[in-house]
């Protein structure tokens, strides 16, 4: 069986360095602005419609389950058994963008969305916006 270049085994190994640090970076918990492409409609036939780059919140944060103190199980007659405490990737702060409509012809309009700002692990609940 014949050997591998250097070149070729130095191509392999950079390969591997470059895919494999993808691959750690999901695993660090925290939250990241992602970019994605949204597609905004005047209505919905899509009379006017444009596209634009808006960030979005991605990540994962820390939570943790553990029996609950005995102050705990007493309060709540011994019902509460767990404790669980958690938070979730979230939208700290948003901005409003402007974004091209393409009516058809040379007609255009201009409509405000919101995109993250800034992103954050924070206590889990519904949306605030």
């Amino acid at each position: 069986m014949p050997m591998a270049s250097p070149q070729t085994l130095l191509l392999c190994l950079l390969v591997l360095v470059v895919t494999g640090g993808q691959g750690q970076q999901a695993a660090i918990p925290g939250c990241y602005l992602h970019s994605f492409n949204v597609t905004v409609r005047s209505d919905r036939q899509g009379t006017c419609q444009g596209s634009h780059v808006a960030q979005a919140c991605v990540g994962h944060c820390e939570s943790s389950a553990f029996p609950s103190r005995y102050s705990v199980l007493v309060a709540s007659g011994y019902r509460h058994n767990i404790t669980s405490v958690s938070q979730c990737c979230t939208v700290s702060s948003l901005r409003k963008v402007k974004v091209q409509l393409h009516c058809g012809g040379d007609r255009r309009e201009e409509l405000e969305i919101f995109t993250a700002r800034a992103c954050q692990c924070d206590m889990c609940r519904l949306s605030r916006y």
